[in-house]
């Protein structure tokens, strides 16, 4: 038997915010791990003065630079199944809605959803995986590349499972169960307040856990993911994310300092597929592959 699991992310280094513990603890378990990437994340601001010079209004390289940052962690991480959608540059960052860059006609928000979805189906039916995790449909929160994420992961579910669709692509292939990244309000309220006891400026450190955008009020989030043995390995590849992650202050600063604490556990909303069992004290699934059976695990 053997469990597949398919992440789709949005830009390199949301991958390890959102999930970094649960692919290290899945790959240690013998899965198979496979990340798909939709842009090289090109309008990222840049933390590294030496490397402003790679942002997208001057040399506009960060992208090439970003995929060796996402080559590295995926390394801490033990993933040596990463792809980027279509291939390297298909797709690119779209910023946030507003911004030129939004405007761009080979911006992955204004892509042709189809055309993104094929490319990921080609994957499903190549790797044939019992689970897939990705956004939310407001993308967590609210950007374009993660809302389109969710777009083209979902479509590409359903195309994938459909002989009639490209069977040039392979044979067709249902995922079982399907996952949305959650960050539970409980979670958030408890990190807020471990930062304003550290006297960490946190930019929301202020605002009522239920405001913030990204916040999934618990009742909704369905598995907790106990990844603390591997907190150290996720803090590893969110340091591989030099240009866009700072782990000396603010929230990583913290948790730097907490590790398993607060970036051991993730959590996921089950949204295709049935719940199961072992579930934790809060009736939470603590494994995304319960109640899979041994024909889907074998097939």
């Amino acid at each position: 038997m053997a469990q597949r699991l398919l992440l789709v992310h949005a830009h390199p280094d949301d991958e390890t915010i959102g999930s970094g513990a649960t692919m290290a603890k899945y790959v240690a378990a013998g899965a198979k791990v496979t990340l798909v990437t939709c842009t090289l994340g090109e309008e990222g601001e840049i933390l590294l003065p030496d490397l402003a010079h790679l942002a997208s209004d001057k040399s506009d390289a960060l992208g090439k630079h970003r995929i060796t940052e996402l080559e590295n962690a995926m390394a801490e991480l033990g993933v040596t199944d990463w792809r980027l959608l279509g291939g390297p540059g298909t797709y690119r960052d779209s910023g946030m809605v507003g911004t030129p860059s939004n405007e761009r006609p080979d911006c992955f928000w204004k892509t042709d959803l189809l055309a993104a979805a094929r490319d990921l189906v080609a994957v499903i039916r190549e790797v044939r995986p019992q689970v897939l995790i990705t956004y939310d449909d407001f993308g967590g929160y609210g950007h374009p590349d993660h809302i389109q994420a969710h777009r083209v992961a979902t479509y590409a579910r359903t195309l994938a499972a459909a002989p009639s669709f490209a069977p040039e692509l392979g044979s067709p292939w249902l995922i079982t169960k399907v996952y949305w990244t959650a960050f539970p309000v409980s979670v958030m309220r408890a990190g807020i307040e471990m930062l304003q006891a550290a006297g960490e400026d946190t930019g929301f450190a202020a605002q009522d856990p239920d405001d913030i955008p990204f916040a999934c009020p618990d009742e909704f989030v369905t598995s907790a993911i106990d990844g603390g043995e591997f907190a150290e390995q996720k803090l590893r590849a969110l340091r591989a994310h030099a240009t866009q992650i700072s782990t000396e202050e603010g929230f990583f600063a913290l948790s730097n300092n907490l590790g398993a604490e607060v970036m051991g556990t993730e959590y996921y909303r089950l949204v295709a597929g049935t719940a199961a069992g072992p579930f934790d004290e809060y009736g939470r699934e603590t494994d995304l592959f319960n109640g899979l059976t041994e024909s889907e695990l074998s097939a």
